[in-house]
């Protein structure tokens, strides 16, 4: 291997540690909602998957048992709804960058 060699290598490893801080940033970045049971539960996600905000509407919170069990439910498909909206703007963003650098589609992103 030579000089030149090396300094592609190293030209490169620079390359994809910036596009490592590009996509830390989008991740942080990237916010979606998702509402179930007609909007009684809403959850806001980031693109790291963690939940911003959790909102219930008032009319959920009922004195039986069941309302307690429904709305377990409401907030178990909300949360769920979310990771899959957050996986799907990443994939999106993830392939319009790999899209502009003129690379093969990676399995799992597209």
């Amino acid at each position: 291997m030579n000089f030149s060699d090396l300094g592609k290598m190293k030209e490169m490893l620079g390359q994809a540690k910036q596009m490592q801080e590009q996509m830390e940033r989008k991740l942080a970045e990237t916010v979606v909602e998702a509402s179930t049971g007609g909007g009684v539960v809403t959850v806001r996600m980031n693109g790291k998957k963690e939940v911003l905000r959790l909102r219930i509407d008032p009319s959920a919170i009922g004195s039986s048992g069941s309302d307690l069990e429904l709305l377990e439910d409401l907030i178990t498909a909300a949360v769920n709804e979310a990771g899959r909206r957050a996986d799907e703007a990443m994939k999106s963003s993830m392939a319009g960058m790999m899209g502009g650098m003129g690379l093969p589609d990676l399995p799992g992103l597209t």
